[in-house]
Parts: structure tokens; C-alpha cells; sequence
């Protein structure tokens, strides 16, 4: 907090002695909030561009970032009480919330489309030839699992058509398939296909290409959560759209943090990750219902109580709502 002198006699101690008692005061402090995320991606990248930029200093609000691998194991967490808040797939989520976690909710969501790719060794050409090969994905039940079983059944396969071989994670997906680990891994991002295509990898199936509806990257949190921090949360969301209106338009400052978190700094892999990734981001963290039907559809294959949910069970739009009614969408983004 800073201080304006207002009485020309306060002494220097004086004035320290007042700013001590004014922090100790409830209230007065930022509110603090914990909040995963399941990929060191762009489409997860709002907390980081908000670090560098920041928002949270300028919303009074302690946040802390920690990185779980895969969406199952962020749904598991969260569902523990170990963070208020996440940005992660919704796939695990919807299964969660079919099972009875009906607490988890969607209060926004960044990308609703999934933009994974499979990358194999040069001799796999076509997704046929996947047959009977070891495929690496991050977890099962993750963004990649999903991927690679619609790719997969798009080209007439199914996903016992392949082994998968779980890695933990985008950068081990590439490291993997670098190893020979794997036939052919799930890529996304700047540490993803481009680097692999670099070494001599192939593109066997290009999956910005076959625009597949999924809620990919969402703001979760618990339904008491809102109950009992709604203001907080609040703000949660508001740094998120501050920071997503920065990705669209501020291309320096996202490669500078991009390359900061993930180690890059090949304009070429920056440039291919954020032309690829920019086309679906949600710049008002807007839900697409198709994106939550096709996890929902995908589900009930597998447990038959998700025939009963709809997109609109899952979702609060309590605070897209409330900020578009208040004008913050349209100032925010106000001639641009």
C-alpha cells in the first residue's frame, strides 16, 4: 500500500507506525486463491500473460499457479479442496460430474476446439498405418486421448486399432517419440509439432484441419466455492479476460512469456504454435454447447447416466453474464 503524506509534521516513524496498522487490518490484504493448470500450452497461458502484465497486482489478488500433468489428475485435486480454481480439458470434468461430482462446474472457457496433432516416425503416412503401433498421449482420459479417438475413428480405425503409451505430459509426448519410445505421439504448441517436423517427423494426422468441437481449455471451479467466494472468483475471471485480450493483441508480449515458460525462443516455432492456437481461442471466455455435447456423447459410450446431462447442467454463466451486462466485455475491448 502507499502512503500520501497529509500532515507536513508526521515524523518518518509516525507515518511507518500507520502503515503497519492499516496492513493488519482484516480485509485490507489480497485475497489469495490456488488455481491449476493441466498443460504448459498457449491455450493455458492467461495466468502466466497476467503475471508478466500485472493483473493480479492490479486486481489486489494473490494468486498461485501450480501445474498437474493431466486434466484427470487436476479434476481429482480440485475435487480435494487443494486449489479454488483451474484452467484444464473439460473431459474429465463432464466424467466427474456423471459419476456424481455434480459440485465441479464450468464458469468459462478459453478454446472449444481441439488443435492436437499426431506426428510419427517418416515411415507412418497415413493414419493406417497407426495400426498395431505404440501412440503416445499425455494421460488417458486427457485432451490428447480424446483427440486421437476421434481422429481415429474419422479415418474408419478405432482406438484398440493402436497401444497407447501414457508419458505424462506434451514435452515427454515429444521426448518419446524423439526416444523411439513411441510410433507416433500427440503434438500441440510450440514444443509440439513444429520442433518434430523439424527432426524429420511426419505429420499423420493435422488436426486443426478437422475441427473437432471439445471444450479443450475451461475455467472449472465448485459450485461452493462460488457460494463462499463469489467476489474472488469474480476476479479470477476478470484477470483471465484482461490477460486474453493481451494474447490477441499484444503478440510480443505473449512470445516473451512463451519463451519464458517454455524455453523457446525460435520465432519460427512461436509464430506456427500462435497462428495455429489464436484461430480458436475464446476472447470472451465464451462456452460453445457443442463443445460439452461431444464430451457428453463421447461418454455415454462408456457410463449411460451422461445421457441424462445436458451442456447447461454443467455450466455457470454467472459471470460471463454479469460482466456483459456491466459493459467490461465491450470497454475491454472497445475499438479493437
Amino acid at each position: 500500500m502507499k502512503l500520501r503524506s497529509v500532515v507536513a509534521c508526521h515524523s518518518r516513524y509516525s507515518l511507518i507506525f500507520f502503515a503497519l496498522v492499516l496492513s493488519s487490518q482484516p480485509g485490507l490484504a489480497a485475497d489469495k486463491l490456488i488455481g491449476f493448470h493441466s498443460a504448459r500450452t498457449m491455450s493455458q497461458a492467461m495466468p502466466w500473460i497476467a503475471e508478466e502484465a500485472g493483473l493480479y497486482r492490479k486486481y489486489d489478488l494473490d494468486f498461485q499457479l501450480v501445474y498437474i500433468s493431466s486434466a484427470p489428475m487436476v479434476t481429482a485435486a480440485l475435487l480435494g479442496g487443494d486449489a479454488q480454481v483451474a484452467i484444464s480439458g473439460g473431459e474429465a470434468i463432464v466424467r466427474a460430474h456423471v459419476q456424481g461430482a455434480t459440485d465441479l462446474v464450468f464458469i468459462g472457457s478459453a478454446k472449444n476446439t481441439l488443435t492436437h496433432s499426431i506426428m510419427g516416425k517418416p515411415e507412418i503416412k497415413r493414419p493406417e498405418d497407426l495400426k498395431g503401433k505404440k501412440l503416445g498421449v499425455s494421460r488417458l482420459g486427457s485432451n490428447s486421448h480424446y483427440f486421437v479417438i476421434q481422429a481415429l475413428r474419422k479415418s474408419g480405425m478405432e482406438p484398440s486399432d493402436v497401444t497407447f503409451i501414457q508419458t505424462g505430459g506434451q514435452v515427454e509426448n515429444l521426448a518419446a517419440l524423439f526416444s523411439g519410445n513411441v510410433d507416433a505421439a500427440t503434438m500441440t504448441g510450440p514444443s509440439g509439432g513444429t520442433r518434430a517436423a523439424a527432426q524429420g517427423y511426419r505429420y499423420v494426422v493435422y488436426g486443426p484441419d478437422l475441427h473437432i468441437p471439445f471444450a479443450a481449455a475451461t475455467l472449472i471451479t465448485r459450485r461452493t466455492v462460488l457460494n463462499a467466494r463469489a467476489p474472488v472468483i469474480e476476479k479470477f475471471v476478470r484477470v483471465t479476460a484482461e490477460a486474453m485480450k493481451l494474447m490477441f493483441l499484444d503478440k510480443e508480449l505473449t512470445y516473451k512469456v512463451l519463451a519464458k515458460q517454455l524455453r523457446i525462443s525460435d520465432r519460427k516455432l512461436l509464430d506456427s504454435a500462435y497462428d495455429e492456437e489464436i484461430k480458436v481461442m475464446e476472447p470472451r471466455l465464451e462456452f460453445k454447447m457443442e463443445a460439452f455435447q461431444a464430451i457428453i456423447d463421447e461418454t455415454a459410450k462408456v457410463d449411460a447416466r451422461a445421457k441424462k446431462i445436458k451442456p447447461q447442467d454443467l455450466v455457470d454463466r454467472h459471470y460471463l453474464d454479469g460482466l456483459q451486462k456491466t459493459g467490461f466485455f465491450d470497454k475491454l475491448w472497445a475499438g479493437k
